[in-house]
């Protein structure tokens, strides 16, 4: 390889590892092709999967300033680039290798942070970012809920409070209505029954 096309190569990579949000390192020695293709196909949809060779790959992280890989470019190696969902892509590369034991995933970084491979198959546990955001979301939704009812409760129990005062009110108008007209009636007739005295 010329020493341009070297040059061009660390530049790419050293691209791709800026605009990455997480990269994962593996080890793929015993991989056919058609492997990898389904690997390939599999991440497709949050990154890129790139066999690359180690001393370019070297200078490409160090140039970007990824120190997670460090001493870890030996053997047949292969970056996957995630533009993604970081937690979908490591679901998919855990997968892969559970049934492909052949791939070894030695390392990663995420958001400049470095992981290791056990830190990347717990990513790979997570729940996807679309499953986190919809629990969120309802999780949202219920306490906007239950807000919005405890708003709401003093301001109910305040109107269900003066409608039995004013239910309370009438009841005791209409009762107290009768006996008052009775007595002005008693009055009326004592009236017209006494003897005028002059």
């Amino acid at each position: 390889m010329a020493r341009s096309d070297k040059a061009a190569t660390v530049a790419e990579l050293a691209g791709k590892f800026r605009d990455s949000n997480a990269a994962v390192l593996t080890e793929y020695r015993g991989l056919t092709v058609a492997q990898l293709t389904t690997l390939r196909s599999s991440i497709k949809d949050h990154a890129t999967y790139t066999v690359v060779k180690n001393t370019l790959t070297k200078l490409a992280a160090k140039e970007a300033g990824v120190t997670a890989f460090d001493g870890q470019f030996a053997g047949p190696s292969a970056v996957a680039f995630v533009t993604g969902d970081p937690v979908e892509t490591a679901k998919k590369i855990r997968d892969f290798a559970r049934t492909n034991p052949q791939l070894v995933i030695k390392g990663g970084v995420l958001d400049g942070n470095p992981m290791t491979a056990d830190e990347i198959r717990q990513l790979a546990d997570l729940e996807s970012r679309e499953v986190l955001l919809a629990k969120l979301a309802g999780a949202m939704k219920a306490s906007l809920n239950n807000a919005a009812y405890l708003f709401a409760a003093p301001l109910s129990k305040a109107v269900r409070t003066m409608e039995a005062l004013r239910l309370r009110m009438e009841e005791q108008a209409s009762a107290s209505a009768p006996v008052e007209a009775a007595d002005t009636e008693a009055v009326t007739e004592d009236a017209e029954a006494a003897p005028a005295t002059v």
